[in-house]
């Protein structure tokens, strides 16, 4: 089971950091990607973090912003957002799978999500 927290509101050019904590599985073996749902538009790729080395990808949109790290130990991934902007607004998910790419049918397990809102 994964767990997203730390959504809020947030102003323009703000900072929020995200959790995603794992239960009941060894966090340690999977690669986490983190995405991003805005209203009933389908889910968007954001970034992931390799479970083998820590690499991580970033998509263009939030490249330099936004910062993907792990604590195996404490079964945590974090996604620290900064400069945040409306259009960051959205429910932010994590999800855990076995290869490093952003296809969302490679992921076996989701969060239920954790809204953002960047607003003033």
């Amino acid at each position: 089971q994964l767990v997203e927290s730390g959504g809020g509101l947030v102003q323009p050019g703000g900072s929020l950091t995200l959790s995603c904590v794992a239960s009941g599985f060894a966090l340690d073996r999977y690669t986490i990607g983190w995405f991003r749902q805005v209203g009933r538009n389908g889910r968007a790729g954001l970034g992931l973090i390799s479970h083998r080395d820590g690499s991580t990808y970033y998509q263009d949109s939030v490249k330099g912003r936004f910062t993907i790290s792990r604590d195996n130990a404490k079964s945590t991934v974090y996604l620290t957002m900064n400069d945040l902007q409306p259009e960051d607004t959205g429910v932010y998910y994590c999800a855990a799978g076995r290869r490093f790419t952003m296809l969302q049918s490679a992921y076996d397990d989701w969060g239920r999500g954790t809204p953002v809102t960047v607003s003033s």
